[in-house]
């Protein structure tokens, strides 16, 4: 994992979607919009149907073979890739670019984790191709340097996942929580803990059926030691 407190460069991170205003508004509040203010990250989206070259901006067409729903062609989405400015030189798996990675998001990729994020930390720039339809051309994944999922199941697009990669990734960088420390101790930190169950106040909280739900003794008693023993043996 990248070393907290030495980065230096700006973390850039490009969204190819054919709906570039559906994330604005997340993108633009709390944590990630405060990063962007603070020239921590930036975080740019792209319209797939600008890089399309008939009047309808089609970016899908029919597979071959037969089968149900469309594709997403691949010409839009290499000629996307080609117009990025990169942080390094070249696009795809075939790049010696160091400094960017390209991801395309899909049911068929690798299961995306936190040691995902913390290794995807050491780039200046990601990519992500947010993939919509029945899918998109099989021969996209020549074009990227990985394919990634974030779950077994299925959603409408790959807009979401693509947030999942932002944020999780975005919340390790130096400076984007406030405090570095807040990222190092939590849940999947080292793919095997959970973060310990917290509390605050009231004490005891009562519902409206009489019942008493209280914070657990060790954490009111001021002992910072047996306070570490029992975080770690309730993660």
């Amino acid at each position: 994992m990248l070393s907290y407190g030495f980065r230096i460069a700006l973390m850039k991170f490009d969204i190819i979607t054919i709906f570039p205003n559906i994330l604005d508004s997340y993108i633009n509040e709390s944590i990630l919009g405060r990063a962007q203010k603070n020239g921590l990250i930036e975080i740019k989206l792209h319209d797939l149907r600008d890089y399309t070259n008939d009047k309808h901006r089609s970016v899908d067409d029919t597979p071959y073979g037969g089968g149900v729903g469309m594709l997403m062609m691949i010409e839009p989405i290499y000629k996307a890739l080609n117009s990025l400015p990169l942080q390094g030189g070249g696009l795809g798996s075939g790049s010696n670019d160091a400094s960017t990675r390209t991801i395309l998001l899909t049911p068929r990729g690798k299961r995306f984790t936190q040691k995902h994020a913390q290794q995807l930390t050491k780039y200046n720039q990601i990519i992500l191709i947010a993939g919509r339809y029945e899918g998109v051309d099989n021969r996209v994944a020549e074009l990227v340097d990985e394919e990634i999922s974030i779950g077994d199941f299925v959603l409408n697009g790959g807009e979401l996942p693509a947030m999942t990669i932002v944020e999780s990734v975005s919340r390790l960088l130096p400076g984007v929580l406030g405090k570095d420390e807040s990222s190092k101790d939590e849940s999947f930190s080292d793919e095997k803990s959970l973060e310990y169950p917290q509390y605050t106040r009231p004490e005891i909280f009562k519902t409206d059926d009489g019942k008493e739900l209280k914070v657990p003794e060790i954490l009111l008693s001021g002992n910072h030691a047996e306070i570490e023993k029992w975080r770690n043996k309730n993660r």
